[in-house]
């Protein structure tokens, strides 16, 4: 074989592997994109659901402290301390603003359980006890 075969060989055996690393790296970083994805897309739905209960929670409270007519430490008592007082303010306080904002349209609660959980409002923990 002579010395220039030996080269044009070397070199077509080095783009090859060059192009093989290339298309690996490719699917790689698809694969992780995908699966970057699917984990943002899950977190927005946890905290479009978080959100939702929430909501639905600070709902009930406001009924028993305006309808009701009790305090909102007695409301806090009637749900057996699940909930501190402190969280129940911060839960009525998101029913009253999502009575002013509309009254929960489809499209807003997953915006706004996005923008609460940037802001640590859905997902951010109670502090029950």
């Amino acid at each position: 074989m002579s010395q220039q075969t030996i080269k044009q060989q070397a070199r077509r055996t080095a783009r090859e592997m060059a192009e093989k690393r290339r298309r690996e790296r490719e699917e790689r970083e698809r694969r992780v994109i995908d699966l970057a994805e699917r984990v943002m897309v899950a977190i927005g739905e946890r905290d479009a659901a978080v959100a939702e209960t929430e909501k639905r929670a600070g709902e009930a409270l406001r009924e028993l402290t305006e309808r009701e007519g009790l305090s909102l430490s007695e409301a806090v008592e009637w749900c057996g301390e699940t909930v501190s007082v402190r969280e129940a303010t911060r839960l009525r306080r998101l029913a009253s603003e999502a009575q002013a904002d509309g009254g929960g349209e489809q499209d807003g609660g997953v915006t706004a359980a996005l923008a609460a959980a940037g802001s640590g409002g859905a997902g951010a923990g109670s502090a029950a006890g």
